[in-house]
């Protein structure tokens, strides 16, 4: 058995499917995949993602550390109260060690990462801190759910009522706020509106069962997998990793290059990389022919001899056929082919985002 969340038992009342996911007990699914996923794309779902890791950075030289762990410029919402960034950390070699989204708070620093990569991160976080006056603190006290779809804010708005449906209906996208103990931000993991919130362990189940009842639909990481590949956004350990520069990842636009002098962690690789190109990209492919691409399928690039590899592929229930992502060689045309049962299958070749705000990209 894994570590469950305080939803834990809420998951198993709705006919939660609980599979294992970085060492925690979580549910896959509650009946029809394709059934949330629509939900979600339509009105309104719910997810637990209280696996997450949230680590707040605290500190005078809170904003120098960050500046100089993250491939993306904490300054650029040091201004904003509340601004969200997405940015990776990476080694040295500029591998991605994780990507995680941060907070401007009141004079400090909220971070969130994923829960597979906890332990690595925490202690590449400590390793890189003695230089800096900073606290690192997480937080396994605090829940968070996400609530997602066209109709997420107004449904949470209407369950919470008073101030705090107030904060939620006039976030800007990318923005969070603290009210009176829990955080209300605009972001979310589907490529539709809606919320993150944190908040105390002891409130989660409450509030779960209010939206339940209000007509949010809870939906699990299969759900949740297939909305963020059809957004275009990556999954750590698929689409990017360790071995993998951001720029070879569709995360190019995290990286922050100027101010020139800020030395960022994997920086002068990153410099020297770009000098001698990169080879590789991540590219969406489209198959609206019969069967599904599948991570790991080989890609080949007519008249190069450097193969591809499927990153993530699954079939698309807004669309109604296969999408994927994959890292090809940098010469790849309009259209390209895929090993499948032994055979060579060709599929289109897109911008890697096929679905957002409901409405398809391709």
């Amino acid at each position: 058995m894994g570590k469950q969340t305080a939803l834990y038992d809420e998951h198993v009342a709705a006919n939660g499917k609980m599979v294992d996911f970085g060492g925690w007990d979580m549910p896959i699914a509650y009946g029809s995949q394709v059934e949330e996923h629509h939900k979600v794309r339509r009105a309104a779902g719910m997810f637990d993602v209280s696996h997450m890791t949230i680590v707040d950075v605290r500190g005078a030289d809170a904003k120098a550390y960050l500046q100089k762990l993250l491939a993306n410029d904490v300054d650029k919402i040091s201004s904003q109260p509340g601004k969200a960034l997405y940015t990776a950390m990476l080694n040295e070699q500029g591998g991605v060690i994780d990507d995680l989204i941060v907070y401007h708070m009141d004079g400090w620093y909220r971070t969130v990462v994923n829960c597979a990569t906890r332990e690595k991160d925490l202690a590449w976080m400590e390793q890189h801190i003695t230089s800096f006056e900073v606290e690192l603190r997480e937080r396994p006290e605090l829940a968070m759910l996400a609530v997602q779809g066209p109709e997420a804010i107004a449904k949470v708005a209407e369950v919470l009522g008073g101030h705090k449906a107030e904060v939620a209906q006039q976030l800007a996208v990318f923005q969070g706020l603290e009210v009176d103990g829990w955080f209300l931000a605009r972001t979310g993991y589907t490529g539709e509106d809606g919320l993150e919130i944190i908040l105390p362990e002891a409130a989660i189940a409450q509030f779960w069962r209010e939206l339940l009842a209000a007509g949010v639909a809870p939906c699990g990481l299969g759900a949740r997998d297939t909305l963020r590949l059809e957004a275009g956004m990556n999954l750590y350990g698929n689409d990017m990793d360790e071995t993998v520069l951001p720029m070879a990842a569709n995360m190019a636009w995290t990286i922050a290059w100027e101010p020139a002098e800020r030395d960022f962690i994997g920086r002068a690789a990153l410099e020297a990389a770009k000098a001698a190109g990169v080879e590789e990209k991540l590219v969406g492919l489209i198959l609206e022919q019969k069967g599904v691409l599948r991570a790991h399928q080989t890609v080949i690039v007519p008249g190069v001899e450097a193969e591809g590899e499927i990153t993530s592929g699954t079939f698309s229930p807004t669309l109604g056929y296969s999408i994927a992502m994959a890292r090809v060689p940098k010469q790849v045309g309009a259209s390209c082919l895929v090993q499948m049962r032994n055979k060579e299958v060709e599929v289109k070749v897109v911008k890697p985002s096929f679905v957002r705000n409901g409405e398809a990209l391709v």
